[in-house]
């Protein structure tokens, strides 16, 4: 559920969001590189299929020297300082940088290679050291420091005062009063940083590829769905494996293994090579990249002024302080684990009805929940996949965002893909005029990391006045169909994209000036996205998308029923293991010190069992896979998906207490003032804007069923 955005300040320096136009030097047709001239493709989107490993590091190193260049102009303008001189000049600098480096990292992302972990890591503290350049460049800020003081002057409106506020704000938190020797510490500490973040990943995706579950006797395919045992199959037949069947540690794997394989000493196999990645004293080991990326992170608050590294981060967010984000969870946790103990009552229960007497362990619970689920509301989740065609449910998710929002989405064909799996559409507004593109990539392979998240290979911005609409990507890693049949999603990657549609829609609607408010805190950005989701199971919009994939019938009212009945059974587990890694993310990161031998596995022990965690439940993401938070993104914050889910649940139930879960007056609400603005607003300002009041834990607990 990641997603890239463009921060505010001086995060736009660092290329998150691509924006349109042509680089002012030699263009493709003199030295072949695409990136060095606008792309001649519709849309403008980048030109996928002309790129070379090469063209990557070439346009980097031009674009760094351009920006700096153009940073250099900044500083010795004889004028002076103003907003448009210094302000906007600083936000529109560094075009080149940013569309090569939108391509760049989303395709590291979604279609790596050796070659291009190679130039991530090559490139790391190149890009480390020139947003150094820039953020602590004196005379830079002085000029930046000149507008600031003299705002009142200057008659800007709101969007520019913020881009003002954010681009000082950014200065400062960037190192700008340090003294000389505090800047170079501050440097050193950003490049060791960027690396220790990068290797984590890298380590993370070795460790999920290298892991194969073998399987060579029918037999111990017991239990499991047909749909599975063909992936599994195909895995094998492209591994070189016949008569085989390969299961792997992407979710769209080991999670339906887990939860149907009879055989329990296999799923307790592929349970332990799933929670120990990164944790096999191997190459790809991660637990010293932990401890030094903690200690690091620490170090690098305490010579900001701050405490520890939670408090550096949160002064930025919605939560303000770690006190909020621990008042948060502490609050879910004690009902969340009041029902974990029920859904565990229920799972030893079903182990008892086989005639067995063992306790379950963390192979065994999704496995008996399933059966626990059966037991109780009569709902097998393989009835569910043959009316979540993959086609059908993004359709559905199209649909719900025409009668929210009145937008279309347009196939579109011969236009340069990401990768061939991709599709691509056409993001239209109700009067017709183009939103943006929107690509979408469903299916796990090798060189993607694990996961569904939402990226941009272009920003919104404007040129020339005129809109230029975002190229928008959703990236999963759903079940792959066996060959000649569709694909059939679980009810948690239909979800799933649900989800990733609601950054894709924050993207595609935004429409500021600037790219230095082209973002949200990271506490409120999962708001656009997790509200999406309160519509993927209503009955009346599943009797729109969700269609048997042979008859095309119409899910029926029972079933429905059965998904309505049961859809807060499992949130126990649910919440708990969320709030278990949420707790661990915050724990590292309000450590006043961090002891050179420390042992971070006896870390994570610790802070879980002092909270009462049950023994079959891990956290989400234990300390050696959460990428979250030490891969960046979500450090110190991985609270957020839950900070957010106050929000999306107070605002979803304002659809329905106008009893129409469509109500146009309110989704234009929701554009207006939390989809479009970008930060032009505080957001808790942006909340309240739209309904009219701060949200309560209410909705929240309700949804997940824990009053």
């Amino acid at each position: 559920m990641k997603k890239v955005i463009c921060t505010a300040g001086l995060a736009v320096l660092l290329g998150a969001c691509g924006g349109p136009g042509g680089s002012g030097t030699a263009g493709e047709e003199e030295t072949g590189n695409p990136f060095l001239s606008a792309y001649n493709t519709p849309f403008g989107v980048p030109p996928f299929e002309r790129i070379e490993l090469d063209h990557y590091m070439s346009a980097f190193k031009q674009g760094i020297e351009e920006q700096a260049r153009e940073i250099e102009t900044i500083v010795n303008n004889p004028a002076e300082a103003d907003f448009e001189n210094t302000i906007v000049a600083l936000d529109q600098s560094g075009e080149l940088l940013r569309r090569v480096s939108s391509v760049f990292y989303g395709q590291n992302s979604a279609n790596t290679s050796d070659e291009m972990q190679a130039i991530s890591r090559e490139l790391s503290p190149l890009l480390s050291k020139h947003r150094d350049d820039i953020s602590l460049n004196k005379e830079l800020f002085e000029r930046v420091k000149v507008v600031y003081q003299g705002r009142a002057a200057f008659n800007l409106d709101k969007e520019q005062l913020k881009l003002l506020e954010e681009t000082y704000r950014g200065f400062v938190r960037g190192g700008a009063n340090l003294d000389e020797e505090g800047q170079a510490v501050l440097r050193q500490l950003n490049s060791d940083i960027a690396m220790l973040q990068l290797t984590f990943g890298q380590n993370m995706l070795k460790e999920t590829n290298d892991f194969q579950l073998v399987i060579d006797n029918e037999e111990d395919l017991s239990g499991l769905p047909e749909s599975l045992i063909a992936a599994a199959a195909e895995k094998a037949k492209d591994a070189g494996l016949l008569d085989k069947w390969v299961f792997t540690l992407h979710n769209s794997s080991v999670m339906p293994f887990l939860q149907y394989a009879d055989n329990r000493e296999l799923r307790e196999q592929i349970f332990k090579g799933y929670i120990n990645r990164g944790n096999n004293n191997n190459d790809a080991d991660n637990k010293e990249v932990v401890r030094e990326l903690v200690a690091k992170r620490l170090e690098k608050a305490k010579l900001m002024g701050y405490d520890d590294y939670a408090s550096f981060v949160l002064e930025d967010r919605m939560a303000k302080k770690p006190e909020k984000v621990y008042a948060l969870l502490d609050e879910l946790w004690t009902p969340a684990l009041a029902r974990t103990k029920d859904e565990l009552a229920d799972i030893q229960a079903e182990i008892r009805k086989e005639g067995k007497n063992f306790t379950a362990e963390g192979w065994d619970w999704r496995y008996y929940f399933e059966k626990a689920k059966k037991a109780k509301f009569d709902l097998d989740e393989n009835e569910v996949r043959p009316y979540l065609k993959l086609e059908n449910v993004y359709e559905g998710a199209f649909y719900v965002a025409m009668k929210l929002y009145g937008i279309t989405f347009i196939p579109v064909r011969d236009i340069p893909l990401p990768h061939p799996d991709a599709v691509a559409f056409e993001c239209r507004d109700k009067d017709g005029t183009s939103l943006g593109v929107l690509y979408i990539d469903f299916f796990p392979r090798e060189s993607k990391r694990g996961g569904a998240w939402c990226g941009q290979y272009r920003g919104q911005t404007y040129e020339n006045g005129k809109r230029v609409g975002p190229v928008v990507i959703i990236v999963c890693n759903f079940t792959p169909p066996a060959p000649g049949q569709p694909a059939l999603l679980s009810a948690d990657e239909a979800e799933t994209l649900f989800h990733e549609f609601g950054h894709a829609l924050h993207n595609l609607f935004r429409d500021v000036n600037y790219y230095g408010i082209s973002g949200v805190p990271r506490d409120f950005v999962e708001l656009p996205s997790q509200i999406m989701e309160h519509w993927v199971f209503e009955p009346e919009v599943l009797k729109i998308y969700a269609k048997h994939y042979e008859t095309n019938e119409v899910m029926p009212a029972e079933l429905i029923e059965k998904l309505d009945n049961s859809g807060k059974y499992g949130q126990g587990f649910a919440t708990t293991e969320y709030l278990a890694a949420s707790y661990l993310d915050m724990d590292f990161h309000v450590l006043k010190t961090v002891p050179a031998n420390m042992n971070v596995m006896d870390f994570e022990a610790r802070t879980l069992n002092k909270r009462g965690l049950l023994k079959q439940i891990p956290p989400r993401y234990r300390s050696t896979y959460f990428n979250h938070t030490m891969g960046g993104g979500y450090t110190a914050g991985y609270y957020s998906y839950i900070w957010a889910e106050v929000l999306d649940s107070d605002a979803y139930e304002a659809f329905v207490e106008t009893g129409d879960i469509y109500n146009k007056e309110l989704a234009d609400k929701f554009r207006k003032y939390i989809l479009a603005p970008g930060g032009i607003d505080d957001a808790m300002d942006m909340y309240v804007n739209f309904r009219g009041k701060e949200p309560g834990t209410e909705p929240l607990l309700k949804n997940r069923g824990l009053k």
